[in-house]
């Protein structure tokens, strides 16, 4: 494929996939893989690809202040630990199993984002950590955020995929944090899991520059339109839009496992 073309494809990826806080590190490595890039590099520069634009994404979404930095040290804790085990326990379990499991689990999660959150009142529990982002307030039921953190991050670790996708439905729908904080938030999220992923890579030797820093550009320039039109779309169109992309990433899982 042509270096330009590439770059427009990059850059189309990147600002759909800002919008819904996921990061695309797997359509990244779809594209490349399907350009007939080898996955050992496809995946180095993917991941490039992904810490850049999550950058760029998560300053911008800082300025305006839609990132709740709390939140990422609470949960971003929880899920680095339960990612690294279960990539370290990757080989115990069936893979393709886990893969259908999980593109079931985004699926629902998808559709549940299209109904309305209604805001939890309950206060004064020692096992409620409560936390406030500007004139929003939300709670932390720590009985259902860690064991749902520590298994979805576990199988995300296994599995080898972006926590975004069941990051921000957490946030949504367990934890009442308005759409675009959890956009913000678990772009950060994503651009700190993405570099460790990175330099992992890196160590192998699979890295291109001539290739990757053009799409790295393209990339950044995405993430940059998608943060714009993301602090300016209407919240219910952002869920549409995070269920559609969300849908079209379990059904791309579910064909990786069988071709």
């Amino acid at each position: 494929m042509h270096i330009i073309l590439f770059c427009i494809l990059i850059f189309a990826i990147a600002a759909i996939m800002t919008m819904t806080g996921r990061g695309g590190g797997n359509f990244y490595v779809l594209a490349l893989a399907l350009a007939g890039i080898g996955m050992h590099e496809a995946a180095t520069t993917g991941q490039f690809i992904l810490v850049v634009s999550s950058l760029t994404a998560t300053l911008f979404f800082a300025k305006k202040r839609v990132t709740d930095w709390k939140l990422i040290l609470i949960i971003g804790t929880m899920t680095v630990i339960s990612a690294f085990l279960g990539g370290f326990f990757s080989d115990v379990f069936q893979g393709k199993a886990l893969k259908i499991i999980f593109a079931v689990f985004i699926t629902i999660a998808s559709f549940l984002m299209l109904k309305p959150v209604k805001e939890k009142r309950e206060t004064g529990k020692w096992h409620q950590v409560n936390l406030h982002s500007g004139a929003h307030v939300y709670r932390l039921n720590l009985f259902v955020i860690i064991p749902i953190v520590l298994i979805t991050g576990f199988i995300s670790g296994m599995v080898g995929i972006s926590g975004g996708s069941f990051l921000v439905p957490l946030m949504v729908l367990v934890i009442g944090v308005p759409m675009h904080i959890a956009v913000g938030t678990s772009t950060a999220l994503v651009m700190f899991t993405a570099l460790a992923g990175f330099l992992g890579h890196l160590s192998t030797g699979h890295f291109d520059a001539t290739l990757a820093i053009p799409l790295a550009l393209s990339g950044a320039v995405g993430a940059f339109v998608g943060t714009r039109l993301t602090i300016g779309i209407n919240p219910k169109k952002l869920k549409i839009i995070f269920a559609t992309t969300s849908f079209i990433a379990a059904i791309i899982m579910v064909v990786k496992v069988f071709y």
